[in-house]
Parts: structure tokens; C-alpha cells; sequence
């Protein structure tokens, strides 16, 4: 096997072009609100399953998240020149190990973020999908089981809008970060408006919300607590609820990205803290027994409780807003993780075909080929068993990078750091880096079960063989690296 090597000059692509850097913390943190749009996914889920009990669980959980963007922003502020967020740092952290072992972590780590993100954009999609159906009464449309057992009926309705939604995101991905983070901006505002009212709603009627279901943190009747439950459950919510650091993907692109990493991530972190948590409380407090509620439209439920007749009208003012907000996350499903593909790419570890880059400064192959791939993972149809095979790859990939924090801390204190946690941080690291290799082994294993229902291990092994797709994609670099050595004309010593 050749000797790994890692390009130390600016990243330039196979046509002499790199990523453009035309943005500010702004954009990167109006495309990083894709983490937090996630909220539509899993809390609906959650405590349809747990009750009240999930809200300290996800509370505990997304708090960890915010501790894991301030990590992010001193790694970003430190390497300005590297793009892709969480995995692209893996290289430099890594390096104390060996350089052969720092490689490899960022190319296993990238890997597994690109299982852990482009999955969002089908997530989502069939979330918006459901949305417009509800309130504008759409037929669903033959069901169709394209993956047998391992998938669950998926109407067709939901398919096409699904198909066409994905498509449509990627025009302003392949147009640059430039047109892409204006488009974000617009589609974050969106999103943060339905986002904060859901949580304000009540204000309006305070009798509609009842405080009773919330205290104690009551598991609903009929489910027992048990250790696997709450491991299972907390598997499936880092997911969703780690998530905000998406805005760091966007650093390297930023024009002061010494400056911009610092706000864009410990703002991202703060609001996706606010939202992830108030949004259970609000769910609990107004539908009180969530043995009922359709994860896939309980935000139209919840206002059809507190408004009652005059739900319709404020269906409309949220329920668009938030089919708005679903799509910005189909967006940077589509291309934050091709960042990290692109630069791994350059590092050597995959093939060189994800280092294109098209006029508009964008990874456009990389993009598309998340978009594909996102096609193909609707037909899964089920929101939850996505979840399962994908956090597979994210999990692992939020550990590795938890782990990498621990290794740069405290093997190279030395290094200036624009934006420096306290010295306890990389103990802190290191313990969350355990704590979540457990929760993916374990409640990976135990997810199927506990949490879709099924004694069905095939989605976790699904995502661990799409985990371990990262090594003949790493063998085929190798391979064709050695050829390209091989095809140059050798030196002519002087003649």
C-alpha cells in the first residue's frame, strides 16, 4: 500500500479552482439551522414514545450538543483553511497518533458524516410531504414498499413531492455559497418564524396548556422505563439533536472565519438548545397523552387544539413556513457533507472524483451525488428507520471528532487558539467521546427494538456496511493514485 500523503498547499480542485470564500457567520449560520430544523423530526417522535420523560433526555442530550459547537468553533478558528466542519478536522487532531492514523480518522470520519447528513434530506422531505398533504388535503396516493420489510409503505404523493423538492435544492447548492447562503437566509428566516411561534403559541392560551403533564416527567402509561429504553431513545435523538453544529461546515468558506466561527457556532448552539427543548415541553403540555398524536403532523394537531375552529386559518401561517423550513435542511443535507467528501478528497483518502469543482466554486460532483443518494433513501419511507441506519455513521462521527478535540488539547497546548475553551474542555471531550461510542454501539443495537419496534438488526447492520464502504473507496484512491504515478514521464537528469 502506498504511503499516505496529505496536500499541504491550498486546496485547489482537478481544475485548478477551490471553494469560494463569500459569505460571513451569517450565512453560515442561516444554512447551519438546517441541525435545528430537525426538531420536526424527532421530538414529535420522541414523545409520542416517552411522554414527558423525553424532555430531560433531550435536554441533556442537546446541551451536549452546544458544548460540542464551542469545541467546534476553536477547531475552526485554528484552521481556517480547512472546509467540511466536524470530520475535516480530524486530520490535524489526529496527527499526534501518527500521521498514517490522523488520515485515516478524517477519512472514516468524513465517511460517516456523509452517512449521518444526506439522509436529512429525505427525512425531510417526506416531512414536508406530509405537511402539505394534511392541509391541503391532497390524495396520498398508492403506497408503495420498494425495500420489502426493511422499509414501510411510502405513498406516492409523498414520493414525487419528495423527488421534485430534493431537485429544487439542488440549484442553489450547485449555484455557490454565495447564492446558496442568500437563499438560506431567506429560507432561515422562514424557518425560524414557525420554529419560535410553535413555542409561543401557548402564550395565546394559556388554558390550552397543561402544566400537570409536563411535571414529573411521566413515561406514558404503558411504557416501563428500562436502561435500554432511554439508550435506544438517546441513540436515535443525537441524530437531531447534535445537529447545530452544521453551521461549521460552512467556516472555511466564511471571508473572517477566525472571527465568524466563534458567533456562528455558540449562536446556532444557544437557539437550537431553546428550540429542541420547548418544543417537547410544548407538545406534552398541550396534547397531554401523546399516545395519539402523528409525528408527522403534530405541529398542525397542537394548533388545532389550542385555536380549535379557528385552527384552519393559523394552520396556514404555520404550517407553509414550516414546509419552508423543512426544505433548508434538505439543502444543506445536500451540501454541507459534500464539503467534508471534498475535502478529503484533497487529503487523499477518497476518490479524486469528489474533489470537482464547477465554475461557481461549489462541490458540484459531491452534491450530486448526495442528491441521488437521498432519492434512493426515500423509498425507506419511514422516518425512524432512517434514523437507525444513518446514525450509524453520524454517532461515530460526532465521537471521533469528540475524541480528536481530546488529542489536539492535550497534546499541542502550545498552539495559538483565537478562540480558546477552559483547559477542562478536552476532559469534558473525552468523556462525551465515550459516552457516545457507547450510546452508538449499544442503543444502536437496541434501536430496532425499543424504538421501531421491530426485532430487526438489518438497519443497524445496513449502517454499519455503508460505514465500512469508506475502505474499498480508500482502496480505490490508493490504487489509482499508483497509477497516475506510474503514467508520469520520467525525469530526464539533465538532457
Amino acid at each position: 500500500m502506498s504511503e499516505i500523503t496529505t496536500p499541504t498547499a491550498p486546496r485547489v480542485d482537478a481544475d485548478g479552482q477551490g471553494l469560494v470564500r463569500s459569505t460571513d457567520w451569517k450565512g453560515a449560520f442561516a444554512i447551519g439551522l438546517a441541525g435545528t430544523i430537525l426538531v420536526t423530526g424527532i421530538d414529535p417522535a420522541a414523545v409520542q414514545a416517552l411522554g414527558a420523560a423525553a424532555i430531560p433526555l433531550i435536554a441533556v442530550l442537546t446541551a451536549t450538543g452546544v458544548v460540542l459547537c464551542l469545541m467546534l468553533a476553536e477547531l475552526a478558528a485554528m484552521m481556517p483553511h480547512r472546509t467540511g466542519g466536524l470530520p475535516s478536522y480530524a486530520y490535524e487532531t489526529y496527527k499526534p497518533l501518527g500521521r498514517r492514523t490522523a488520515a485515516h480518522a478524517g477519512g472514516l470520519s468524513a465517511w460517516a458524516y456523509w452517512l449521518g447528513w444526506f439522509p436529512v434530506a429525505p427525512i425531510n422531505m417526506i416531512l414536508a410531504a406530509a405537511y402539505l398533504v394534511d392541509i391541503f388535503h391532497l390524495p396520498v396516493g398508492h403506497r408503495l414498499q420498494v425495500f420489502g420489510s426493511i422499509g414501510s409503505p411510502v405513498g406516492l404523493t409523498t414520493l414525487i413531492v419528495a423527488v421534485l423538492g430534493i431537485l429544487l435544492m439542488f440549484v442553489p447548492c450547485y449555484l455557490g455559497i454565495k447564492f446558496g447562503a442568500g437563499f438560506a437566509a431567506v429560507l432561515g428566516v422562514a424557518s425560524m418564524v414557525p420554529l419560535t411561534l410553535f413555542i409561543l403559541l401557548p402564550l395565546a392560551r394559556p388554558s390550552k396548556f397543561h402544566l400537570a403533564a409536563v411535571a414529573g416527567f411521566h413515561l406514558p402509561a404503558g411504557v416501563h422505563a428500562s436502561f435500554g429504553l432511554f439508550v435506544a431513545w438517546a441513540f436515535v435523538m443525537t441524530w437531531s439533536v447534535l445537529a447545530m453544529e452544521a453551521a461549521a461546515c460552512y467556516i472555511g468558506e466564511c471571508r473572517e472565519p477566525t472571527r465568524d466561527a466563534k458567533i456562528a457556532m455558540s449562536v446556532e448552539g444557544g437557539y437550537g438548545l431553546f428550540t429542541f427543548v420547548f418544543t417537547a415541553v410544548v407538545i406534552v403540555g398541550v396534547v397531554g397523552v401523546t399516545v395519539n398524536v402523528d409525528p408527522l403532523t403534530v405541529y398542525t394537531q397542537v394548533v388545532s387544539e389550542i385555536f380549535g375552529s379557528h385552527a384552519e386559518a393559523v394552520q396556514y401561517v404555520l404550517g407553509i413556513p414550516l414546509i419552508i423550513a423543512l426544505t433548508l435542511s434538505v439543502l444543506n443535507a445536500i451540501a454541507g457533507s459534500a464539503r467534508s467528501l471534498y475535502q478529503v478528497a484533497h487529503d487523499g483518502m477518497l476518490p479524486r472524483w469528489f474533489m470537482k469543482v464547477n465554475r461557481h466554486g461549489t462541490p458540484a460532483r459531491a452534491m450530486a451525488f448526495n442528491a441521488a443518494a437521498s432519492i434512493v433513501v426515500l423509498f425507506f419511507g419511514s422516518p425512524v428507520r432512517i434514523y437507525v441506519f444513518s446514525n450509524m455513521g453520524y454517532l461515530s462521527s460526532i465521537a471521533v471528532a469528540l475524541f480528536g478535540y481530546f488529542l489536539h488539547r492535550h497534546y499541542r497546548p502550545e498552539l495559538a487558539r483565537p478562540v480558546r475553551l477552559p483547559s477542562g474542555a478536552k476532559w469534558v471531550a473525552l468523556a462525551l467521546a465515550l459516552a457516545f461510542a457507547f450510546i452508538w454501539a449499544y442503543g444502536g443495537w437496541q434501536s430496532p427494538r425499543l424504538v421501531v419496534g421491530e426485532d430487526n438488526e438489518r438497519l443497524f447492520f445496513l449502517g454499519l456496511a455503508v460505514l465500512l464502504a469508506y475502505l474499498p473507496l480508500y482502496w480505490w484512491r490508493r490504487y489509482s493514485d499508483g497509477k497516475r504515478a506510474g503514467a508520469e514521464p520520467p525525469e530526464r537528469n539533465g538532457v
